[in-house]
């Protein structure tokens, strides 16, 4: 389906560089950006190429439908990582957003999304596939560091793929650590980092492999998978040396970057 973007963007941002890319691509496009921050990492970066930034909590419902309906927004984008782990925090939650957790059956991923997605909807605003400001962070196939996966650790990325993709469609996480065709970890509601930690300490900090995907039916509104710099920092710390990835679905941020220090570090990065 074709969408025809307007001038005014909205960007829901969450943790890390990835919204501040969406936010300096589409405004080098001449696009103008409304932020929404839910972390204080990138808001200053956010502030040099958006026309307004607010900073809000995810469970200020209320305040962030209003906004968006004052700023008259039409279209949207949700970028960077919220964690769900804020719902066991007892977080401050306006009214709506009690009303909403209520509504969902159960407290996943994917059904969270859709239901606040269905309530944006209803204030009369679309969702855009994450990727459209960010085409050229996908990742393309093939092996992108100059070390090649040895023929033991394709057979750990071929085994890590098809669970993942068991794992994503139970929309439990998208990612999965082996060795020697054993699954170490199964990446939930922690996120992939401590997920790496975790099977890596196990495969006694030697040789562990990285698997992530996306989910067999993705919504590409939310949630694609995404790896950067810090997910090669803690696969180096905890001796993790294969990071295997779905090609043309997972954004890799600071490409070059990774690439360089993976090289350095001897660890394969590859797109299948």
């Amino acid at each position: 389906m074709n969408i025809t973007l307007e001038h005014k963007q909205c960007l829901i941002a969450g943790d890390g560089i990835l919204p501040v890319k969406m936010a300096q691509n589409a405004k080098e496009n001449g696009f103008e950006v409304v932020a929404i921050s839910f972390s204080s990492d990138n808001l200053r970066e956010l502030q040099k190429y958006c026309s307004k930034v607010y900073s809000y909590s995810p469970g200020q419902v209320n305040t962030i439908t209003k906004t968006l309906i004052e700023e008259n927004i039409k279209q949207l984008t949700f970028l960077g990582k919220v964690s769900k782990t804020m719902l066991l925090k007892r977080p401050k939650l306006e009214p709506r957003a009690i009303e909403l957790l209520k509504e969902t059956p159960k407290l996943n991923d994917d059904a969270i999304m859709l239901k606040i997605i269905e309530e944006m909807e209803g204030a009369g605003i679309t969702i855009l596939d994450q990727t459209i400001f960010i085409k050229s962070l996908m990742v393309q196939k093939g092996v992108l560091t100059a070390l090649k996966p040895t023929d033991a650790q394709l057979s750990d990325i071929e085994y890590g793929y098809k669970t993942a993709k068991q794992m994503g469609e139970l929309d439990i996480g998208q990612s999965v650590v082996m060795k020697d065709r054993m699954i170490l970890a199964v990446e939930a509601i922690e996120g992939t980092d401590k997920c790496i930690k975790r099977g890596a300490k196990l495969a006694r900090r030697k040789g562990a492999v990285v698997v992530k995907v996306a989910k067999p039916k993705q919504d590409k509104r939310f949630d694609i998978p995404t790896v950067g710099l810090k997910t090669l920092k803690t696969m180096k710390k905890y001796g993790a040396n294969v990071l295997a990835l779905e090609s043309g679905e997972t954004i890799m941020v600071g490409q070059s970057e990774m690439i360089k220090f993976a090289d350095k570090n001897n660890i394969v990065i590859m797109a299948f």
